[in-house]
């Protein structure tokens, strides 16, 4: 332990009256012990140009009497002066931290401190935020070998913060000592920043990799996973194995983990979960937060059940908490989605009173409630009325305001509005972006749609799943389905999976302007982003490779999904493929086609074997098919039979007529059962 004084004395001193000095008073009607002095000693500093840092000694077994009179008591211990080494190391973090050419620095002081000198530094500089120095500091640190787990713990941290997820995995992966990658230091920051970055998935599966390793998870590990929970699609049931978990590893859950729980709870739509765990966590003496009301408000919001969120605003109450912004913007909600529009607009107004409602927030919700309800003439008054009222506004209300006049085929009004966004904010987001793209579409105003189709480029915004399905709604609906092809080629490469109905309708429009390959181009894509699809649609494809002349791609479809498609579309497919198809795939076409359960007639065996006699290099392939024949009974027909016997020299006339014997006979079996 060390203290710092200021006085120039080495000896001890009582003082009745300090002034200027800084004092440890020692209260007259409390008995002193020797805790009570040794913790007010850790306290005492002094500020001036000379002090000096020393340790403290254990104070005395005796100490003296309390003072009966009030003037307080000082003890100031005894002032050593530290080594020179310590003083060196001390200047030295200093200079490193705050050398313009810290290259420089690190060469000239790098070899007199130790690995925790540098580890301060790497903090201070992370506060900083001097990311440069940062990096530069921690890649000297790596390659002289002077670095711990606690050094890649901040460093992790701070990379964290930067928003860099592949950084952090990539100086995670390369720590050289596989023991210290299951320090749980190390592990909660890289999770931490995966979690933050919305890197769920990556998170819990590395995760398991880190205990596999030999990490051993604390509270603060199963903390951060379960923030990660709130916004993935299955968190919920995530989180129930994350709890059980560290349940089972004798951790005990705390009011942060509840409060998260109960929003995952909330998000998922589990109504009495959520209110479970905020029944247990009162149970087990926690005390609620505004947080964790605000949570289950929530939970109440997404079934509109305003009984029970009016219950837990008056619990709140009473539990000494007054309730802020968010509480009564969320108990907004919950009437909205409750239909309690009259509750809605009195607790407007009562935010309005409060100075809540400066912001457009508010506003919204009830617009939003009101015109998904059909209440249009009622939206539309609380969005001039904000308007006139000046609230403050990023655009959200217009976006409301314009898909709701879209969904009610208002389609002028809708551009107007979306006009008048365009002409007042400079703004723009992802939503407010769909929404006017969604007017101008179904307005038809195609030089409105390509501004803000470059806008978003502009921006540096990335389409999600809605943008991409407006967009090819669109271009189908204006005929050009090459278009809308290659906007569902971007939306795949962006990560995005399209509905079943839309690739449908695609394919159906693609085939009619003759552009098979892309028609299968969008049923492949369809078929293997692992989801069960339509059966009609197999056989639909199949129609159109066959019209197309694909017929290796019709085989595919045919063999990937026989049962799902009729026996004359395969009689279909099997009279293209025999006249046209792949001569080398012939006979594998058609012992698949009989191994499916189907008869195969003479007039396929008939196309067949025309073609292996227009090309007499095929003979291996007629003997071979004229041997399976045999094989599974079947025969040729009278003229086929004719056909080959006269062509027999060139393919060899004992060969043809030993086969063509054996099938004779085989035919004859067949008629006398």
């Amino acid at each position: 332990m060390e203290i710092t004084i200021a006085t120039a004395s080495h000896h001890p001193r009582i003082l009745a009256h300090p002034k200027q000095t800084p004092t440890l008073f020692l209260s007259s009607t409390t008995p002193v012990t020797e805790a009570t002095r040794a913790t007010k000693l850790r306290r005492i500093s002094a500020t001036t140009s000379t002090a000096v840092k020393l340790p403290v000694k254990e104070p005395p077994a005796e100490l003296p009497p309390p003072l009966s009179s009030p003037p307080s008591v000082v003890v100031v211990g005894r002032r050593r002066p530290h080594s020179k080494s310590y003083l060196d190391r001390q200047a030295a973090i200093l200079e490193v931290g705050q050398s313009p050419d810290l290259n420089s620095a690190l060469q000239r002081l790098g070899g007199s401190l130790k690995v925790q000198d540098f580890n301060v530094i790497l903090r201070n500089l992370g506060k900083q935020e001097r990311w440069q120095y940062l990096t530069q500091l921690f890649d000297w640190m790596r390659e002289h070998n002077k670095i711990s787990a606690s050094s890649y713990s901040s460093y992790i941290k701070f990379v964290g913060k930067g928003l860099n997820p592949a950084k952090v995995l990539e100086i995670y992966n390369n720590i050289p000592d596989e023991s210290m990658k299951a320090n749980v230091f190390i592990c909660n920051s890289v999770l931490s920043c995966l979690v933050r970055n919305g890197k769920f998935d990556v998170s819990i599966k590395l995760f398991y990799d880190m205990k596999r390793a030999g990490l051993t998870p604390d509270a603060i590990t199963y903390s951060t996973l379960l923030a990660g929970c709130i916004k993935v699609k299955k968190g919920y049931f995530n989180a129930l194995d994350l709890v059980q978990e560290l349940k089972y590893n004798g951790l005990v859950m705390d009011s942060v983990m509840y409060g998260t729980l109960v929003a995952i709870c909330a998000s998922s739509h589990q109504c009495e979960e959520a209110q479970n765990y905020f029944d247990q966590m009162k149970n087990e003496g926690h005390l609620p937060n505004s947080y964790h009301y605000s949570s289950l408000l929530n939970a109440y919001s997404s079934s509109g059940n305003y009984k029970k969120a009016e219950e837990l605003v008056q619990d709140m109450k009473s539990s000494g908490l007054v309730p802020n912004k968010v509480i009564f913007t969320t108990l907004l909600k919950v009437y909205v989605r409750g239909h309690m529009f009259e509750k809605s607009r009195e607790l407007l107004a009562e935010l309005e009173a409060l100075g809540y409602a400066e912001d457009e927030m508010p506003y919204c919700i009830l617009m939003n409630g009101l015109a998904k309800t059909g209440h249009m003439d009622e939206a539309r008054a609380l969005f001039d009325e904000m308007t006139k009222k000046n609230i403050r506004s990023d655009g959200y209300s217009h976006s409301i305001m314009i898909s709701a006049f879209c969904r009610s085929g208002l389609l002028e009004e809708a551009k107007q509005l979306a006009r008048e966004f365009e002409a007042k904010y400079e703004k723009y987001d992802l939503v407010i972006l769909n929404t006017m793209l969604c007017a101008y579409c179904k307005a038809g105003e195609m030089e409105s749609v390509m501004q803000m189709m470059k806008k978003m480029d502009e921006l540096a915004i990335s389409p999600d799943h809605t943008t991409f399905h407006i967009l090819i709604k669109y271009f189908c609906k204006e005929k050009l389905y090459l278009l809308a092809y290659k906007i569902m080629q971007d939306m795949r490469r962006k990560g995005h999976q399209p509905a079943e109905e839309l690739c449908s309708t695609l394919i159906f429009h693609l085939s009619k302007i003759k552009a098979y390959s892309e028609a299968f181009d969008v049923y492949s894509e369809l078929k293997y982003c692992k989801r069960t699809i339509c059966k009609a649609l197999h056989e639909k494809i199949l129609h159109i490779l066959i019209a197309g002349h694909l017929l290796k791609e019709a085989y595919v479809v045919v063999k990937d999904n026989v049962e799902s498609i009729s026996r004359p579309a395969i009689n279909k497919f099997a009279n293209a493929y025999m006249a046209s198809g792949n001569i080398n795939m012939v006979n594998d076409v058609l012992k698949f086609i009989h191994g499916s359960g189907l008869k195969i007639d003479q007039g396929l065996f008939q196309v067949v074997i025309s073609r292996y006699i227009a090309q007499p290099e095929k003979k291996e392939l007629l003997l071979n098919l004229l041997q399976w024949m045999a094989g599974q009974r079947y025969t040729v027909d009278s003229s086929t039979r004719n056909l080959i016997l006269r062509n027999s020299h060139l393919f060899g006339r004992q060969l043809i007529a030993e086969v063509l014997s054996k099938q004779y006979m085989m035919s004859k079996v067949s008629k006398s059962h």
